[in-house]
Parts: structure tokens; sequence; C-alpha cells
């Protein structure tokens, strides 16, 4: 049975609920609401969740370590489940891609992305697909204060459009493969 890692990254905490910050966290939620799978055992500095379809294995996981520190869990978890990179999808926030768009990679660097950075320290590679989430540009205000913050109530509708299509997005990559998603949701 194949076997895919599937990492929301955010920082753990009420405080960062809803934040920018927290949209892999926020899509991995959706997936786990759409799959009927509680995502709250911790293993590997992670929340996680297991669920099969399609006779495929897939585990959704919200690392607790905070974004700095992600690739440390992410590390983990790919050790204990004993998965090889190309089984790694990855999904986060990205402030280059407009507001509830989506972006598909199977490689790259991290960008400004500080959760990014821990993860290609930690993995030593670039060779996993990423599902980014566009949250807009900070437009000269400050990045960090920006990310951390919430979305307006005219925002919210095109957020949560963003967090549905990288659900999609991630199933298509599993279902399909990663050329194909990259196909159908890199307009």
């Amino acid at each position: 049975m194949d076997r895919f890692l599937v990492v929301g990254l955010g920082n753990p905490g009420m405080r960062y609920r809803k934040t920018r910050h927290n949209m892999g966290f926020m899509a991995v939620d959706h997936m786990s609401e759409k799959f009927n799978v509680p995502v709250r055992k911790l293993r590997g500095k992670a929340l996680t969740g297991e669920f099969s379809a399609g006779g495929v294995k897939v585990i959704l996981a919200k690392p607790q370590t905070y974004m700095n520190a992600s690739g440390e869990s992410v590390r983990e978890l790919l050790e204990y489940y004993g998965l090889p990179l190309g089984n790694l999808i990855v999904i986060y926030d990205d402030m280059d891609i407009p507001l509830g768009k989506v972006r598909i990679r199977k490689k790259g660097g991290a960008g400004t992305h500080n959760g990014m950075k821990s993860l290609l320290y930690h993995l030593r590679s670039e060779e996993f697909a990423r599902v980014r989430i566009g949250i807009g540009s900070s437009e000269g205000r400050d990045a960090i204060g920006y990310v951390l913050g919430k979305f307006g109530k005219d925002q919210q509708e095109d957020a949560f459009k963003g967090i549905a299509s990288a659900s999609m997005a991630v199933q298509e990559i599993i279902e399909n493969g990663i050329e194909a998603a990259m196909n159908r949701y890199n307009l």
C-alpha cells in the first residue's frame, strides 16, 4: 500500500489559530473534516491522523514545534513511517501568491518562508512536493505582523477557497501524480 505524509505548516496554540501563517494547518483541518479523521495523536512532535482511501494510506500532520522548527518534526515523522521524500507533501502559506490561489511545485528553495527553511535544513533536500496557498502581499507592511495577522472579513471567502483548493490539490497529487496536479492547479 502506498503511503503519503501530508504536512500542514503553522504555529500551535489559539493565538495563531486563524492567522495567515497557519494556512497549512487550516488545509490539514479541512482534509481532516472531509475524510472524518481526527488529527490529535501526538507523534514525531506533531499532531497526526491516518486514513486509507483507494489503497493509499494518508498521514495528516500538524507539527507542534512552531513554524521555525517545523523541519525537526517532519524529519522525525519521515523516519518513523519509513517514507522517502517523494511521499511527502507540504502545505504552507505564500505571500508571493494572490490570496486564495494555489501553486504546486515538485521541489525548490524556501524563499523567505522560515518553516520551509527549517524543512530544507533538516531534510537536506528540496526534493518534495509543496502546495503553496496564497495569502497576498503585505504591500509594504511589516511582513511578520502581516503573516501573524488574521484575515479581514472581506478576505475570508478567498482564504477558504485557497484552503479547499489546496486540499483538492493534495488529493490530486496522491491519486494522479504531481504533474497532473500542477497542470490542473497551476493556472
